[in-house]
């Protein structure tokens, strides 16, 4: 990593994760397989600060930790990358095993219990859904009627105009929001 840990891949460690590296990589990492309109591409660093957005629209009064969960949801694609999710279904339980042991380091690194609850995990879904849905619209070529059989429907009153960053504003917005999630933490202010 270019913080200078080294990850083994096959069993993560907490302590060679660093919030600078996650930024870096899902600010490079393109969501669509870099198919989007548009000069930048859409960053798995952006989409991952939207569903943090969603979560909490869905949920106000959602606790801190569960909405660093939301913004780390898709931290281990700084490693392995964005696949979409009926490659992921293909490539089988082998390649889920190792995605959930390098977040469940994440997790851990960062004071989030290694499995998120499933009330929890549902939520953030959702509104992984909900920011898929703009995405598949504004950015992606889909038809409403498409993303909507795909997606389903946005949450009520809450309305999105995406507008791609370049890769160094995702890094400094990403790291900059996980900054003040840990100051809102209990842990963080003893």
């Amino acid at each position: 990593m270019l913080s200078g840990r080294r990850l083994d891949l096959l069993d993560p460690s907490p302590m060679d994760i660093e919030i600078g590296d996650i930024a870096h990589g899902l600010a490079r990492v393109a969501r669509w397989n870099g198919q989007t309109i548009g000069e930048n591409g859409f960053s798995v660093a952006q989409h991952s600060i939207i569903v943090e957005e969603i979560s909490v629209h869905l949920q106000p009064d959602l606790e801190p930790r569960w909405r660093l969960a939301a913004l780390l949801h898709d931290a281990p694609e700084y490693v392995i990358g964005d696949m979409i999710s009926p490659f992921k279904a293909a490539l089988g339980l082998d390649y889920r095993l190792f995605e959930d042991r390098l977040e469940a380091a994440i997790h851990i690194r960062f004071g989030l219990p290694p499995k998120t609850p499933a009330p929890i995990k549902k939520l953030i879904k959702t509104a992984d859904r909900a920011c898929a849905f703009f995405e598949a619209i504004q950015l992606a070529g889909f038809e409403h009627g498409e993303s909507v059989s795909l997606f389903g429907l946005p949450p009520r009153g809450y309305d999105l105009k995406i507008e791609p960053w370049t890769p160094s504003r995702a890094q400094e917005r990403y790291v900059s929001k996980f900054e003040s999630l840990i100051a809102l933490m209990p842990m963080a202010k003893a």
